[in-house]
């Protein structure tokens, strides 16, 4: 007799067990996509690249320009997107045809495109996202939901040999390699008008999707589908595939612009060829897919619920503040005529723990009411409060971002925020630093006194302290910080000549951020920034290498004549004996200091110049260089090769 008590659901929930245990169960056997990788995918005959794409034989066309499709989840904004992806909201806002405020909340499902810097890495296309792990992670659940399967979760262990999946320590950075590919010659869009390729776009192919659904999505033909994917029954479900897109915005995203995009509608159905091919995972992926959602919206009810506590608690925070902003009460009153003020008092009410909130009365006590006898340079003026000397900042422009960048530092080679204010008049925010007494490196290298010269050791240091403090933004804060205008005169000495860099009025988070909107001081900007826009902490490493050459010349970064340092020196760095004692500054040829530490740091400089950003060094390489420089320089006697020896052989090494 057969027995009742078995429960009808129980197959499926066995069924859902092993959808969850074995996420690439659902792969299918057939013939390999083309330029892709089956790298430990092998003993399921997958068909989606579980390692990536290969890359196209033509290795010349890396690094480029390429995009990846994501879809917004609930409670997103740009400013979240961009943080996963490292890239700026700006280049997001563009790409995806969105003009609305970066704070706003994104539908969910809407669909964006992220611009991102593909290159060839071990022989695949990734562009490389640096994720800091959090409690739970683990490079499968981030793979799949995170990133929405733009990678792989064994593509992710290839590029992380030294972390393990199943041990990963909360705060550890790991990357992660998303899919892309570069055009080639062959990569052609194939209609009536056009059969060049601008940029790849990898999306993730749905179940409802069809060839036919996506060519008209992004405005590309079936038939260049089938030239970079194969056939489309070869093409399972939630794995990527490559879209040719000539004209941005495509046709998906026209609607971004004036209103929220709403879901896709569904798509043709597929033949029933592909149906066939597919039915065999429909339940388990439909249960998972289903299981997924659940714990989706579990956690967006979650999400929606703190949110609304911690709103309830800002509001309740800034309505405090507002009476302290201004002593008589019409705070509120006055701000309300601007929403760009009420919201600047919005995003930086959460710093309003960690700052000290300063009245405007005080500022002008302080400056003399801004008086010109105070002004240090710009618009920093000179302060004292309740006997302590401050640097007074008055803002040109909305201080938020900077405000958020400067609560993430806290090194002895950054200049320190103190407070800030806000004017309840007008809405100005000033920001108030510590004050740094010795001035700008500038002013002591081209404007000095005779009185006022710096000698090798403390020139040396400088340059060590510099290193330091770039090598804690780049490396020890996440998103990282690309500081941007690294300049001599954003370098300041303290009483001891220690450096602190200063003003990060240009400084952005993330890396691999790409703009249209060129800004710095010339003769200090990367080629890569000037010419494509292109933000990486190599842009500032290149900035460091010109204030080196500048603290060996004691020359200003550009001429009279408007050539540019660097350029210059191009002719120094084959490092002859005219060459470099005649370029040096002449009060250091008056000195006796070790030839050898002035090459090793002119070394360091050419090697931060290297027109192609990714030979340049990182800021730890750099700083470990010049420290070794640094105790060389503590153990010269004074009785060795000098600056003004006339063997200076060693040049020619």
């Amino acid at each position: 007799m057969r027995r009742d008590g078995a429960h009808p659901l129980l197959p499926l929930l066995l069924l859902l067990f092993l959808a969850l245990i074995l996420p690439s169960s659902h792969a299918q056997s057939g013939s390999s996509r083309p330029g892709t990788d089956n790298y430990n995918c092998a003993a399921e005959k997958s068909v989606y690249p579980c390692r990536g794409f290969t890359c196209i034989a033509n290795r010349s066309v890396y690094p480029c320009r390429a995009y990846a499709l994501y879809r917004a989840s609930g409670g997103d904004d740009l400013a979240s997107v961009s943080d996963l992806f490292g890239v700026s909201t700006l280049s997001i806002a563009r790409a995806s045809n969105i003009t609305d405020n970066s704070t706003a909340v994104l539908s969910s499902g809407q669909p964006l495109l992220v611009p991102l810097i593909c290159s060839c890495v071990d022989n695949h296309s990734y562009a490389l996202v640096d994720y800091q792990i959090k409690g739970g992670d683990t490079f499968y659940i981030l793979s799949t939901t995170n990133f929405q399967n733009l990678t792989g979760y064994q593509a992710v262990e290839l590029v992380n040999p030294t972390l393990v999946p199943t041990n990963l320590s909360i705060g550890v950075i790991t990357v992660f390699p998303i899919f892309c590919q570069c055009p080639n010659n062959t990569n052609t869009l194939i209609n009536d008008n056009s059969s060049t390729t601008v940029s790849i776009v990898s999306y993730v192919f749905q179940p409802s999707d069809s060839y036919s659904s996506i060519a008209s999505n992004f405005g590309t033909t079936v038939q260049s589908l089938i030239s970079l994917n194969g056939a489309e029954t070869a093409v399972e479900a939630f794995s990527v595939i490559l879209i040719p897109v000539s004209k941005f915005p495509p046709p998906l995203l026209l609607s971004n612009s004036s209103s929220p995009s709403p879901s896709p509608s569904p798509p043709p159905p597929p033949s029933s060829t592909v149906v066939e091919k597919r039915d065999r995972t429909g339940v388990i992926v439909g249960l998972a897919v289903g299981m997924g959602l659940f714990a989706i919206l579990l956690a967006l009810v979650l999400v929606l619920f703190l949110g609304e506590r911690k709103k309830r608690r800002r509001e309740a925070r800034k309505r405090k503040g507002d009476v302290g902003w201004n002593n008589k009460g019409s705070g509120e009153r006055r701000f309300a005529r601007s929403g760009s003020d009420v919201k600047l008092m919005t995003d930086i009410s959460e710093l309003l723990d960690k700052y000290k909130l300063y009245q405007i009365e005080e500022l002008r006590r302080a400056t003399s009411d801004f008086d010109y006898s105070c002004l240090i340079q710009g618009t920093v003026y000179k302060g004292t409060i309740d006997g302590e000397v401050f640097a007074i900042k008055k803002m040109k422009w909305n201080a938020c971002e900077e405000l958020k960048i400067l609560q993430k530092v806290n090194h002895t080679n950054l200049v320190k925020l103190e407070g800030f204010c806000i004017d309840p008049e007008d809405g100005t925010c000033y920001l108030v630093y510590e004050y740094v007494a010795n001035g700008s490196l500038h002013s002591w290298l081209h404007d000095a006194a005779p009185t006022r010269r710096l000698d090798w050791r403390s020139r040396l240091r400088i340059a060590l302290d510099l290193a330091h403090g770039l090598q804690y933004i780049h490396e020890h804060t996440w998103p990282r910080v690309v500081h941007k205008d690294i300049k001599s005169s954003n370098v300041l000495l303290d009483s001891k000549l220690h450096a602190k860099i200063a003003n990060f009025g240009l400084a952005k988070t993330g890396i691999n951020a790409v703009t249209t909107h060129i800004v710095g001081t010339q003769g200090y900007i990367a080629p890569e920034y000037l010419a494509d826009g292109l933000v990486t902490t190599k842009m500032d490493v290149f900035a460091y290498g010109v204030v080196l050459l500048e603290l060996i010349s004691g020359k200003e970064a550009v001429s009279e004549e408007g050539e540019a340092l660097w350029v210059e020196a191009e002719v120094v760095f084959q490092r002859t004996e005219a060459n470099v004692i005649a370029w040096m500054d002449p009060v250091l040829r008056e000195q006796s200091c070790p030839i050898d530490t002035v090459v090793t740091v002119l070394n360091v400089a050419k090697a931060c110049l290297q027109r192609d950003p990714s030979k340049r060094p990182t800021m730890v390489d750099v700083a470990y260089t010049l420290s070794k420089a640094d105790e060389q320089f503590s153990d010269y006697s004074g009785d060795g090769l000098s600056v003004g020896s006339e063997d200076v052989s060693v040049l020619a090494r």
